[in-house]
């Protein structure tokens, strides 16, 4: 099934994930690891959320001292509902993600829909690198800027690591006309920092990149709802980024090649080098 409405509505981010282990013999957290070889699933470039794909996650086992590298289909489906009712609750809502600063209270004022989720069914996403688009207006025949944009996408990724890990909230979507169960996950998206505020230029938002200790902590941790607020509002400073242009053959075919496009501004190095940002706790 496929999400029309949420591609109309689909500035948010983060909606491609790459998930390809190569190099790594293990996924590690902490002193725990799981071996790559033991898992088929750890191969793809590319993850497009529209197609609401299976994709790794980590969850705790009961006791919290391990955890498990599971499946789970990528748009937040809570509870008990048919597949008619859940494909109308993802057209209209677009659950692939959710704002850090939602968690409790939605931003109509309402009781948040992920409230439940974020303290008790906290996972983490892997990631080998997320893909966003750079928006850059076309030039008119008189010299002036348009409205109308031309994307140019990145491929972003973690200096020196293959992979890195996404605050998640999972839930078990029990579809009422088959009574199959299936795990639905969310990715943490917070406020951009100087790289992905030219990167991602239409929205200024990014995923929430963890360190080691607070990716440990989001998945093992108890957890106050404070706090959990704030490991999911972390923003990881621009400097520990790599970025390049791809080809847009990454929506359709699902792979990454890098491609140069000389036309395309570079990104303005002083925004970086004078970087303040919020909720740095990679710092800490």
């Amino acid at each position: 099934m496929r999400n029309t409405s949420a591609l109309k509505n689909s500035k948010l981010m983060c909606y491609y994930n790459g998930q390809k282990v190569t190099r790594a013999e293990f996924i590690q957290l902490k002193q725990l690891e799981k071996a790559v070889k033991n898992y088929d699933f750890l191969d793809v470039d590319v993850h497009n959320g529209f197609n609401y794909p299976p994709c790794a996650i980590a969850i705790a086992t009961d006791d919290k001292r391990d955890f498990e590298l599971v499946q789970a289909q990528w748009g937040y489906v809570p509870g008990k509902m048919s597949t008619d009712e859940a494909i109308a609750f993802r057209r209209k809502l677009t659950t692939l993600n959710f704002k850090a600063e939602n968690l409790w209270v939605s931003e109509s004022g309402k009781r948040s829909m992920w409230k439940d989720a974020a303290r008790t069914r906290r996972c983490l996403v892997l990631s080998t690198g997320i893909i966003e688009s750079r928006h850059v207006p076309k030039i008119g025949k008189k010299g002036q800027e348009l409205k109308e944009t031309i994307k140019y996408p990145y491929q972003v990724t973690l200096k020196d690591h293959e992979y890195f890990w996404l605050p998640g909230i999972y839930s078990d979507w029990v579809n009422t006309d088959t009574g199959e169960v299936t795990k639905t996950f969310a990715i943490g998206i917070t406020k951009a920092n100087e790289l992905m505020k030219q990167v991602h230029n239409s929205k200024l938002r990014m995923p929430c990149i963890l360190t080691d200790q607070l990716a440990w902590e989001w998945l093992m941790g108890d957890l106050s709802d404070d706090r959990i607020t704030e490991i999911a509002m972390t923003q990881i400073p621009s400097g520990l980024l790599e970025r390049c242009t791809i080809g847009a053959e990454y929506r359709l075919e699902g792979v990454i090649n890098k491609k140069d496009y000389p036309e395309l501004p570079e990104i303005k190095q002083e925004f970086l080098d004078q970087e303040v940002l919020e909720f740095d706790h990679w710092r800490n």
